[in-house]
């Protein structure tokens, strides 16, 4: 026999060896995702990117949760099961060979059929891995899995692999059957021939841009990796809004925003809860929009390109693992991290050495009214002996704040669950040394930790501007302003005061935050939202083009919200004039302006629940917008009294006075008029609320050089926002409105009128 012979025979033996093997191979991979009762465990999407998949995570606050469970079907057998998992606190307890490991918090067995295997899982490495867990007799009938936490801290499990017989696999060999198994199932689809807008990211940004484009005649998807909108201000994270909006000029943006103000604010301790960050609003007003389909628990993870264009992106439902294609003309990256941006291969920056904003997941503590004790927590941050806010002063309130705070001088995305990780064992160490070594708060218990981190700075995107933070000290003034700020620079460092309670650098846990205050608001422009390189391409919220720095002022929620808004409408300007993002500036700047003017319109639905939310009309026979104005505080804001506009969402188009015990208001005419009606609009919206209008006032007119009231035009105790007092005509050449009774002392009036 020749020798190529012998090789192509040998060859074949191997390949009929390799079906053989392959027929014989029964394998199964559970995702922790698929299970069909979580139980008490949580579904935690945000590390997708740098892990490879959703998993599930047993958040208990110290206390065990319930068994996530499932059933599936096998062939009859023996199983070598392998676990993805990790130590997640192996990072800190396992960084010198001779430390004495603590127990490792995140324990759970898998159960199969009620009986555990032989593995505690979660034990043993810093890093996601197969870990095996021995096997076990699969019978013919359907088969329970189930997830059993041991401990409450954050046990976490990503999939389950089953492969029959005794073989044993080493994690690389694991991972790549993993990988084929995975690809199979994803099973690509195609949404929609092509949507005008494709937004990623479902925060305040994300929805604003969606609704305004929507509302401008678009069509939209909006994909979100959360099974809520909100972002930052929902319930898993619980920020609430911040920030301008509808301000003059631009007084109609911020239509959007204002739709999604909370009745209520709240942000520190035990009233901060899920149910006023109204995540149903949010999605409500999404699906009432007709123009907009709605993904939510999708993550954006790949972009089709051509040329210097976006023509597609997919994205991975984070629950059944299939990939979606969604087909659009253009894109809104507001995912806060640049992730569209980066996938795309935008030009972008990132601050991380010198340092950045960091992350927080807030957390709080409640009253039960009976003691409650807490576990000792030798893995957490040992803080024991070390100094935190609420310690010295015994302040529940102080725990948990928008200063507990990591991540300053870590990679944003290669250490992201380390960061969120950091927060964990930064709350469990102080909440532990509170109850356990200090032996306070006997009656309290932890009552939330959010698993789910708020952002504040990673990706900046860079636009045809890129705005710095002398820009906005100085004011300058840009052609194309369109968004207003109302927040001034903030940037968050590590507080010094507590170095001493870090374990080092890289491990700081609470900020403090540095301002640098200006005259607002400030009008960020419209160059700095969309992208220098990708034609196509928008971004809204804390992605923008704008300086580390500058992102201080810029990356607060409401302004975010503004920005969303202006994109949509650009879109629908590039849609209409068949242009780019750049065109918009370069070609079309003064329609657009007229677009801003214009503002995004409410919906039906908003006016009808918000009556006095649409701006007041002026009455026909008003004379007061003929009169010289004088007033006993603040001229400068005089003007607004007389200029015809009551738009109730607009705060700053208001008269202010200086706190004081009487408050007065001159018109003047250059002949005497006649008038029995004088209308006063006062007050100040708060949250989608018009409150606290002015109380007590009275109309008078000279007599002999002095002033006296006019007949029954005096008011005591009035709480309208838009209030008519009718008395018996009277002529004057002028007329004074003395206020006497406001809240605070201050009067807020948008507009007065007299006919």
């Amino acid at each position: 026999m020749s020798r190529r012979l012998l090789f192509f025979v040998l060859f074949l033996l191997f390949v009929f060896a390799s079906f053989l093997n392959a027929a014989e191979r029964t394998e199964y991979l559970l995702e922790a995702e698929h299970f069909a009762d979580y139980g008490g465990w949580v579904h935690d999407s945000q590390f997708m990117d740098q892990m490879g998949s959703p998993f599930l995570l047993a958040h208990g606050l110290g206390e065990p949760v319930k068994d996530a469970e499932t059933e599936i079907e096998l062939p009859p057998g023996t199983y070598n099961i392998f676990v993805r998992t990790r130590d997640w606190c192996a990072p800190w307890t396992k960084r010198e060979p001779t430390t004495v490991l603590p127990v490792a918090p995140g324990q759970f067995q898998v159960l199969i059929n009620g009986k555990p295997l032989q593995a505690m899982f979660g034990t043993e490495s810093a890093e996601w891995f197969w870990q095996s867990g021995g096997s076990a007799n699969i019978g013919a009938n359907k088969t329970k899995v189930s997830l059993h936490d041991l401990t409450g801290f954050d046990g976490r499990c990503d999939a389950i692999y089953f492969v029959n017989g005794e073989r044993k696999m080493e994690n690389g060999e694991l991972e790549r059957r993993v990988k084929v198994l995975r690809k199979e199932h994803s099973q690509l689809s195609i949404v929609n021939s092509q949507f005008d807008v494709v937004v990623a990211g479902g925060g305040i940004a994300g929805i604003c841009a969606a609704v305004s484009a929507a509302r401008s005649g678009l069509t939209v998807a909006l994909i979100q990796d959360r099974p809520v909108l909100g972002g930052n201000n929902s319930s898993e994270v619980r920020v609430w809004l911040q920030g301008a909006r509808n301000v003059q000029p631009l007084s109609s943006i911020g239509n959007v925003v204002a739709e999604l103000e909370q009745e209520t604010a709240a942000h520190y301790g035990p009233t901060n809860t899920a149910e006023i960050y109204e995540d149903e609003k949010k999605t409500a007003l999404v699906k009432a929009e007709k123009n907009i389909t709605l993904f939510l628990e999708h993550r954006v993870n790949n972009v089709v390109k051509n040329e210097n264009k976006i023509t597609a992106v997919f994205a991975e439902q984070t629950k059944t693992g299939k990939s979606y294609q969604f087909n659009g003309s253009y894109f809104v990256d507001a995912t806060g991290d640049g992730c569209l941006a980066y996938l795309a291969g935008a030009d972008t920056e990132m601050t991380v050495d010198d340092g950045h904003m960091g992350r927080c997941n807030l957390w709080n503590v409640v009253d039960t009214g009976k003691p409650a004790a807490f576990p000792c927590c030798p893995w957490a941050v040992d803080l024991s002996q070390k100094d935190f806010p609420g310690r010295k002063n015994k302040n529940p309130l102080q725990l948990g704040g928008w200063y507990w705070e990591s991540g300053f001088y870590l990679d944003p995305f290669e250490k992201s669950e380390y960061i969120r990780d950091l927060n964990f064992r930064a709350a469990y160490g102080a909440w532990d040394a509170l109850k356990n070594t200090d032996k306070v708060f006997e009656n309290y218990k932890m009552n939330w930790l959010a698993h789910i981190a708020g952002k504040r700075e990673s990706r900046r995107i860079m636009g045809d501007v890129v705005l710095s933070k002398q820009d906005v000290i100085q004011n300058e003034s840009f052609e194309d302003a369109a968004v207003p700020t109302g927040w001034p620079i903030d940037l968050h460092l590590p507080e010094p005061r507590y170095e001493k309670s870090f374990e080092g650098k890289g491990d700081e846990f609470i900020s403090i935050a540095h301002y640098t205050k200006f005259q607002g608001p400030f009008w960020i422009p419209y160059r700095c939202l969309y992208s220098r390189n990708v034609g196509n391409l928008f971004m809204a919220g804390r992605d923008i083009s704008v300086s580390h720095d500058a992102l201080g002022t810029t990356r607060v929620m409401r302004t975010g919200g503004c920005m969303g808004e202006v994109v949509g409408l650009a879109a629908s300007l590039c849609k209409q004039r068949n242009c780019s993002p750049r065109d918009v500036y370069a070609k079309h700047l003064p329609e657009f302006k007229e677009l801003l003017k214009k503002g995004v319109p409410h919906s039906p639905e908003f006016l009808q629940r918000n009556p006095l939310a649409a701006e007041l009309v002026p009455s026909k026979n008003n004379i007061a917008n003929k009169a010289v104005l004088a007033v006993s505080s603040n001229p400068e804001t005089a003007a607004f009294l007389n200029d015809g506009r009551m738009d109730l969402n607009v705060n700053e188009s208001r008269w202010i006075s200086e706190e004081a015990g009487k408050h007065e208001i001159v018109l003047q005419w250059k002949e005497p008029v006649n008038v029995n009606t004088l209308r006063i609009v006062s007050g100040y919206t708060m949250s989608g609320k018009t409150i606290a209008p002015v109380s007590d006032f009275v109309l008078q007119k000279k007599e002999n050089g002095q002033w006296v009231d006019i007949l029954r035009s005096d008011v005591a105790g009035n709480t309208k926002i838009d209030y008519r007092k009718e008395f018996p005509s009277t002529a004057a050449d002028s007329l004074r409105l003395l206020i006497t009774g406001t809240r605070g002392g201050i009067a807020r009036i948008w507009e007065v009128e007299v006919f």
